[in-house]
This record gives structure tokens, C-alpha cells and sequence, in this order.
């Protein structure tokens, strides 16, 4: 169970989690604030990760977000595929009626 801590201005400590190489998902104490109000971080709530797991957790996102852009990229042809062929029966459907 999370028990913030109590921050510099009296204000509870949110969680978040970290991306960065070193820390990969390890979540940490911050000040609730964001931008130039916030004293930042306060300490880790998880322990460190083992060498191996910071090794390889970088790696799986990253193939994660590619498979999720290569998605996205292939909904958007989707659409525009669709939209295509929409535009085109229309302008069939006009090129018929005006003939």
C-alpha cells in the first residue's frame, strides 16, 4: 500500500514512474507541482532493479513502440484507403448523373 510522503510546501507526494535507462519503471516520490513550481523528485518508493532487468526492459519498450507506431501507421492507410474510395464513387456516382 503507497503512504505518500510529505513534501517541502506540506503537500502529499504523488507516485510516478520512471523511463529513463537507469530506472526503467521504477516509480519514485515527486513533489505534486509540475514546471517551475515543483521541488521535483524524493526518493525511490520501489527498490533498484537488478542489472538484468535494467538491461533488457529498455529494449521490450522499444519494440513496443514500434509495434504500436507500425499499428498506428497502418490504421491511418486504412482510413486514407477508404476515404479514397469513398472520393472516388462519389465522383463516379457525379461523373454518371452530369452524362
Amino acid at each position: 500500500m503507497y503512504i505518500p510522503r510529505i513534501y517541502h510546501g506540506g503537500l502529499p507526494t504523488v507516485l510516478r514512474t520512471s523511463w529513463t535507462a537507469t530506472n526503467p519503471g521504477r516509480r519514485f516520490h515527486c513533489c505534486p507541482k509540475t514546471g517551475q513550481d515543483s521541488y521535483g523528485f524524493n526518493g525511490f518508493y520501489d527498490p533498484p532493479m537488478c542489472p538484468r532487468s535494467v538491461q533488457i526492459i529498455p529494449g521490450l519498450l522499444r519494440n513496443i513502440n514500434h509495434v504500436q507506431e507500425v499499428a498506428t501507421n497502418n490504421e491511418r492507410r486504412a482510413t486514407m484507403f477508404k476515404n479514397l474510395l469513398l472520393l472516388s464513387w462519389l465522383v463516379f456516382g457525379v461523373y454518371f448523373m452530369m452524362n
